[in-house]
């Protein structure tokens, strides 16, 4: 097998560029251009082995697949369209030249989808396989969105199903537990967790809803709850929840008891759907076009606590704020 540390940085640079448009790399800076009416949006995520991925669950496909996709998610919960992404990848020298090709595989897979693409990187020797992605995009003035936009009265709504990325991490780690699972629902749940599908979809229908429209929101990678505690912090408000309206997507219910399925739902992570808070009448146009579990499942208040209300798990019907979702260093 044919390893990192015998073809050297300069090697598997050659090898690497294969994956970037042609006239971007090769210089010491990407040149992109950029359209008079339009402001950059710059995000930056970091994948390490063991924390964000395994090989127990995650190919190396998928890695890059997830890694373009917490990005793209990133842009998205801004308003944004994706420009291209810088790749800084450090790892062993132990490491398979194989792997590091499909992992690319899949950042490339994901980025094409989306008509974006990877446009330049660095790449180091590192004792733990660590993936540092900045991605940009472009947004127009005026249809950026904001955490600290929502406004009393507005609605909350969800750009589709929760719980699912949890769920499949868990059915990957622990087979026999979907015994009760066809193999179209298995499918469903691993795939949310190998392969999220970023919400790019979103910015289209929002902004036929009207030009410079105020939209509050972020996307859900750290749980649906961790989400809607920040919205509410950075606007300064609260906000009601109703349990009930909450989706729970079939192959969900079919793994889980409800009170699981609806912690999951707060508090999986990864699942990188927009929460996104608007005006009622702009909310209800919103679910109605997207389908497919999105929904309104709250609203806006001006006391600054988060009510529960019908909690199907009773661990949530004290709660006047919601717990954090994942936390690095708890």
């Amino acid at each position: 097998m044919l390893n990192v540390k015998d073809i050297g940085e300069q090697g598997l640079l050659r090898k690497l560029q294969a994956f970037c448009p042609t006239d971007v790399v090769g210089d010491d800076g990407a040149i992109l251009q950029l359209k008079r009416d339009r402001k950059l949006v710059v995000t930056t995520d970091v994948l390490v082995d063991n924390v964000h991925f395994s090989d127990r669950t995650t190919s190396a496909f998928d890695v890059g697949w997830r890694g373009a996709a917490a990005n793209l998610s990133d842009l998205a919960a801004m308003g944004a369209t994706p420009i291209g992404i810088t790749v800084g990848l450090s790892l062993p020298g132990e490491t398979p030249v194989s792997w590091v090709e499909e992992l690319y595989r899949g950042l490339d897979s994901c980025l094409r989808k989306y008509q974006s693409a990877i446009v330049g990187g660095d790449i180091t020797r590192s004792e733990v396989i660590t993936i540092a992605i900045t991605a940009l995009g472009e947004v127009s003035p005026g249809q950026e969105i904001r955490r600290s936009a929502a406004q009393v009265g507005d609605a909350i709504a969800i750009t589709g199903y929760h719980g699912l990325s949890r769920a499949g991490l868990e059915l990957l780690l622990h087979p026999e537990l979907g015994q009760n699972l066809t193999p179209v629902e298995q499918k469903i749940l691993m795939k949310a967790h190998q392969q999220p599908q970023p919400r790019l979809n979103v910015l289209s229908i929002l902004s036929e809803l009207g030009e410079n429209i105020r939209v509050a929101g972020m996307d859900s990678s750290d749980g649906l709850g961790d989400a809607i505690a920040q919205i509410c912090h950075c606007s300064e408000v609260g906000a009601v929840i109703d349990c009930n309206a909450l989706p729970i997507h079939p192959a969900l219910s079919n793994f889980v008891m409800p009170s699981q399925a609806e912690d999951w739902i707060f508090y999986g992570g990864e699942d990188f759907e927009l929460v996104l808070c608007l005006p009622e009448n702009l909310a209800i146009s919103l679910v109605e076009q997207l389908g497919n579990g999105a929904n309104i499942i709250g609203e806006i208040t001006s006391e600054p606590e988060i009510v529960m209300n019908n909690p199907r798990n009773a661990d949530l019907k004290s709660l006047s704020v919601l717990r954090a979702g994942f936390q690095h260093f708890n």
